[in-house]
């Protein structure tokens, strides 16, 4: 990256730090200015408004999440691990990921009704998780690993419902108990369709 791409990236990942905190609608460019130490005319030099930064940040942040998925999917052999793995990412939303909160859940309540660019970058997120934690499945019954009595699509669902109904509802008890008692389930769900080894 030059020094011009630097820079927008910089006003990005600070601008996406707010967005992910106040909302989008709550943040205004001069508080973007003030946190990215930038200029109105270096901000408008690389962004037309801040529809754009906002939808440059929501991509950095929904960036961040599908790596850090896919990171700890790689690490693990076995269907069952990855996924426990996946789950246990979730373990403490009042120590999320990213500062302010998981995104998915801050954004798509936000930009239900007012950002349709935004809130489809959001659907896609989710169909990707879900599709991701499917497919994992899918090879665990392939491999003899999970019995085929599971539905792959069904689970992936609604893990992926339990984790962003855990973050929110977490958030907002300011307790990480109902994330646990989710995750525990989760777990003893996916392993009663566990088959033995020989």
């Amino acid at each position: 990256m030059n020094k011009g791409e630097q820079k927008r990236q910089f006003i990005i990942e600070q601008a996406a730090i707010l967005f992910n905190e106040k909302g989008i609608a709550g943040t205004s460019v001069d508080e973007v200015l003030e946190v990215a130490n930038t200029s109105k005319g270096c901000f408008y030099g690389h962004f037309e408004s801040k529809d754009e930064l906002a939808q440059a940040a929501v991509d950095y942040l929904l960036g961040k999440l599908n790596d850090r998925r896919n990171n700890t999917i790689s690490k693990h052999k076995t269907a069952i691990a990855k996924i426990s793995a996946v789950l246990d990412n979730s373990k403490n939303p009042l120590k999320s990921y990213i500062e302010g909160g998981c995104p998915i859940v801050n954004f798509s309540t936000e930009t239900d009704d007012t950002n349709p660019a935004i809130k489809k970058k959001i659907k896609e997120m989710v169909t990707t998780a879900i599709a991701t934690i499917t497919n994992v499945i899918k090879d665990g019954i392939k491999s003899g690993e999970i019995s085929n009595a599971i539905n792959p699509d069904e689970f992936a669902t609604k893990m992926m419902l339990s984790i962003e109904g855990g973050n929110a509802i977490c958030r907002v008890l300011n307790s990480t108990k109902p994330m646990q008692i989710m995750i525990k389930s989760l777990k003893a769900e996916l392993a009663s369709y566990a088959l033995a080894k020989a």
